[in-house]
C-alpha cells in the first residue's frame, strides 16, 4: 500500500469585500498614516505655513491695488480674497497626496499591502481620508489668521453659523475630491520629487484662471468663459455667497448662477472619476 501525502496548497490572500469591511480597512490604512503625521510634525507645520503667508502676502501687498466691484478698498478686496485662499490651500494638499504615495511605492510599501486580504480600494481611500483630516487643521489655523488680519463673514444672524460651516463643508469636499487626482498622479511617476511637482504645476493655472483673487468680470470673454465654469470657481463664488463677502460675480454662467449645486456636482464628478481611475492604477502599478 503507498502513502500519499499532499503537499501543502498556498492560496493568494483573497481581499474581502463588503462596504463595511472596506470602511473598516480604509480606516486602518487612513490611522497608519495619521500616525506616521504626528511623527513627522515639519510636514503639517510646513502645510500651514506656506497659506499663511498667502494670506499676509495677498492682503497687503495687493489690497488697495485690485478692483472688487467698483472699489479698491483694501478691506473689500480683505474679505473678496479669503475664499479663493481658502480653496487655494484646500486645493494645494494635492502635492501631498501625490508625494505620499509616490515614497509608498517607492519603498515598496504599497506592494504589501497589495499582498494582504483588504479591499481594494482601502489603500486609496486611507490615504486621502488622512489627507483630509491634514487639510481640516491647515484650514481650522488658516481661518483664525483671517479673522486676525481683518476677515469678516456678512451680517451676523442666527443662520450665518449654519451657512459658514455649509462653505466650509464645501472647501473641505473639493480638497477631498482632488485629493484622488494627487493619488493618481502618484501612482503614475516613478519618484516622490517627480510627484512634487506633477501634483502641483496643473495647480496654477487652474487657480489663477478662476475668480478667486480678481473678478471673473475684467477678464477678456473667452479666458471670463473658461473661469466661469472651472470647477474650482465654482467653489469659490459658494464660499462668497455662504460668507455674505463681496466680488459674487454676476455671470449667467450656469455654475456661477448655482454656484453651491454647481460645487457640489463638480466635486462629486471629480472624486467618481479619479477614484475609479486610482483605484484601477493601483491594481495595475509595480514599482
Amino acid at each position: 500500500m503507498t502513502a500519499t501525502t499532499d503537499a501543502p496548497r498556498t492560496t493568494a490572500p483573497r481581499p474581502r469585500g463588503g462596504i463595511i469591511q472596506s470602511a473598516g480597512d480604509s480606516l486602518v490604512i487612513a490611522r497608519r498614516n495619521l500616525i506616521r503625521m504626528t511623527r513627522i510634525p515639519e510636514v503639517v507645520l510646513f502645510g500651514i505655513i506656506q497659506p499663511v503667508m498667502f494670506v499676509v502676502l495677498f492682503t497687503y501687498v495687493f489690497g488697495g491695488s485690485i478692483q472688487v466691484g467698483n472699489t479698491t478698498n483694501a478691506n473689500v478686496y480683505k474679505d473678496f480674497l479669503m475664499a479663493g485662499i481658502f480653496a487655494q490651500t484646500v486645493t494645494f494638499a494635492t502635492a501631498g497626496s501625490a508625494a505620499g504615495i509616490a515614497d509608498d511605492m517607492q519603498k515598496g510599501l504599497v506592494d504589501r499591502f497589495r499582498s494582504l486580504p483588504m479591499a481594494r480600494g482601502a489603500v486609496m481611500t486611507g490615504r486621502t481620508v488622512a489627507d483630509l483630516v491634514q487639510t481640516c487643521i491647515t484650514l481650522l489655523v488658516l481661518a483664525i489668521v483671517a479673522v486676525i488680519v481683518g476677515w469678516r463673514t456678512g451680517t451676523p444672524d442666527p443662520t450665518n453659523f449654519g451657512r459658514v460651516l455649509g462653505a466650509f463643508g464645501l472647501l473641505l469636499l473639493l480638497g477631498y475630491a482632488f485629493t484622488w487626482i494627487g493619488a493618481l498622479i502618484g501612482l503614475s511617476v516613478r519618484t516622490p520629487e517627480a510627484a512634487t511637482s506633477g501634483g502641483i504645476i496643473w495647480l496654477f493655472p487652474v487657480t489663477f484662471i478662476s475668480n478667486a483673487f480678481v473678478d471673473s468680470s475684467q477678464m477678456t470673454p473667452w479666458l471670463r468663459h473658461i473661469a466661469d465654469w472651472n470647477p474650482f470657481s465654482a467653489t469659490v463664488q459658494a464660499c462668497r455667497v455662504l460668507f455674505g463677502n463681496p466680488g459674487v460675480s454676476t455671470s449667467t454662467a450656469w455654475p456661477m448662477e448655482h454656484p453651491v449645486w454647481a460645487s457640489v456636482v463638480w466635486s462629486i464628478l471629480i472624486i467618481v472619476v479619479f477614484r475609479t481611475l486610482a483605484v484601477r492604477k493601483y491594481r495595475s502599478a509595480s514599482v
